[in-house]
């Protein structure tokens, strides 16, 4: 989709050195960027100091006329902050994108959104997790929105697709990239079913820096941010700080005290993040969208099954479970395997095992 004034914008957006601060300074003393490039540069001078040449000194044309040819390919869209279809949610923050590059469609920028983070070290009780609590969220209508890296991310994705629902996938590159390339085809699958979008020019590749700034679009354009697993240190609670200063809603997931994936969730909780269990927690805050006796819960633990009602929520040991049930290894092993081939439980390094429902 090309809108009228790209040019200008592009050409603003894509100069070295003239970064999301500069670029709000200069349209709000001047208006469109036409007018940012007609006032001059003395004038321009007088609003961002000397950095100011770089608009004229530098020319970005051929960035600009690529930019141009890949927004006008079906499905690819870039948005400016003066067009309508630009997010309202993100005209609420502090520091918006001037620009967004959207693969997919645009409209669900505007949807109820929830972001759904976490570690990408996940473990599978955390994986399931996330993609049970997506699935069951975005069948209730919210648009899940996450970052595309392994792990949470990934999985609340997942979920999302699964259940026939919307998501959108912010990322740390140019929408012409796609990374971590594990998720070459999960992201393939969100342009076709939902959207792709970031703020940095075409052919950004994977920068460090790039990732926690992404972060407060993923919080900006959701209504809440659930943290599903996250080590005291997680990118993830960038994610829920960011959400806190932009007046969204924060929930996490709690975990079992033994396990460094659950610290940061119950740090954030420590923080007044809404404790979450079920999704219905998620849906009494932010709204339900349908009729009370439609709720889903997450699937309920199979506490009849006598090997998961001895396994509990933390990871555990043969050995253990042997003195648990009173039955021997040998017994104990066909269970486990028809177990985990039902998907309730994993099997996990030295010989121990996590339950996932």
């Amino acid at each position: 989709m090309i809108t009228e004034g790209l040019a200008a914008w592009l050409r603003l957006t894509l100069i070295p050195g003239i970064g999301g601060e500069s670029q709000r300074k200069l349209l709000a003393a001047f208006g469109l960027p036409e007018a940012v490039f007609a006032a001059g540069r003395l004038a321009a001078r007088s609003v961002i100091g000397d950095r100011a040449d770089l608009l004229f000194d530098f020319d970005p044309a051929a960035e600009v006329d690529r930019s141009i040819e890949w927004a006008s390919q079906p499905g690819q869209h870039i948005l400016t902050l003066s067009d309508d279809a630009y997010p309202k949610a993100l005209l609420e923050i502090a520091d918006p994108p001037s620009l967004l590059y959207v693969r997919g469609n645009p409209a669900l920028l505007q949807k109820r959104g929830l972001a759904m983070v976490g570690s990408r070290n996940a473990t599978p009780q955390g994986l399931q997790t996330a993609e049970n609590f997506a699935k069951t969220l975005a069948g209730k209508g919210l648009c899940i929105i996450s970052g595309l890296a392994l792990g949470i991310d990934a999985a609340a994705h997942r979920g999302a697709l699964a259940a026939g629902g919307d998501t959108i996938a912010i990322i740390g590159t140019g929408a012409d990239r796609i990374y971590p390339a594990r998720n070459k085809e999960l992201a393939l699958a969100i342009v076709e079913h939902g959207a792709v979008i970031s703020e940095f020019p075409l052919g950004t590749p994977s920068i460090a820096a790039n990732f926690p700034r992404r972060n407060r679009i993923i919080s900006g354009l959701s209504r809440g941010v659930l943290v599903v697993e996250a080590a005291p240190e997680s990118g993830s609670l960038i994610t829920a700080r960011l959400a806190g200063e932009q007046g969204r809603e924060v929930f996490a997931i709690p975990g079992s005290i033994h396990s460094p994936v659950a610290r940061g969730c119950h740090k954030l909780i420590k923080q007044g993040a809404k404790l979450v269990e079920t999704a219905n927690d998620v849906l009494e805050e932010l709204g339900n969208f349908t009729s009370p006796d439609q709720q889903a819960e997450i699937t309920p633990a199979d506490d009849e099954h006598p090997v998961l009602a001895a396994l509990g929520h933390d990871p555990c040991g043969l050995d253990d479970l042997v003195d648990y049930t009173g039955q021997s290894a040998e017994q104990l092993l066909p269970e486990l395997l028809m177990l985990e081939l039902s998907g309730k439980i994993a099997p996990l390094p030295g010989n121990r095992y996590q339950r996932l429902s």
